[in-house]
């Protein structure tokens, strides 16, 4: 008749796991929390900003297209850190650049104003998506840093069962179970990693593709407005 084998839950638990491990393997854990918990703040952080932009674009967005003095709004938006109210001052500050002069080179201003408001939707997106390297990052090397940690200590519960000459179950188990959990540790890290990063990577497109229309329409704006110049 094969033995029934008892073990005792709290020598299982995350905490005498940890407690257990070998060093390597806690310092692999160490770095893999603080990780996890870095994870979580740019996931929190991110989260709010995306959100605050899109309703602030979007609140923004309409109060433009329904101003009758664009001049007068850009006035009264000048302290807006807004990438659409960004990308509005770009274009304002080369239509003035350009229209300072009596004779207007159109075809010129209208290059220099798709560039511009081209190169400001750039640097906002490149803002917004400052920390999605760190997800990135996370997502991709903390299962593989968990596995390393899970390889060094299973090759230590080999060495110690070859000390102890005894392969049985419960001499095995608690060693196994250390390492396994370097193993789930980097899993923890790196699944809402790669769920944040693909999630707010969309939400960026998104704000990208709404600062290309908005630079679009100001452009079309502009340009009627060249049309009508001499």
């Amino acid at each position: 008749m094969t033995p029934v084998l008892n073990y005792d839950a709290a020598s299982l638990s995350p905490i005498a796991l940890f407690l257990a491990a070998d060093w390597v393997v806690k310092i692999v854990m160490i770095g893999l929390l603080a990780a996890s918990v870095w994870t979580w703040t740019i996931i929190v952080a991110l989260s709010l900003k995306i959100g605050r932009t899109r309703r602030g674009m979007k609140r923004f967005e309409a109060e433009f297209w329904r101003a009758e003095d664009v001049d007068a709004f850009h006035k009264r938006e000048a302290d807006n850190r807004l990438p659409s109210a960004r990308v509005l001052a770009a274009g304002v500050a080369e239509w003035r650049r350009s229209t300072a002069a009596g004779g207007i080179d159109k075809a010129g201003t209208r290059e220099r104003l798709a560039t511009t408001m081209g190169a400001s939707t750039a640097a906002e997106i490149d803002a917004l998506s400052d920390r999605l390297n760190v997800l990135a990052t996370v997502g991709s090397v903390a299962p593989f840093v968990g596995l390393f940690g899970t390889v060094w200590g299973i090759m230590r519960s080999f060495g110690g069962i070859a000390a102890a000459q005894n392969t049985s179950l419960a001499v095995v188990a608690p060693g196994i179970a250390e390492a396994l959990f370097a193993t789930a540790i980097g899993l923890f890290a790196a699944i809402p990693a790669v769920i944040a990063y693909n999630r707010f990577s969309h939400g960026i497109n998104r704000i990208e593709a709404s600062l290309g229309r908005f630079a679009d329409g100001f452009h079309a704006m502009l340009s009627r407005q060249l049309d009508g110049s001499r």
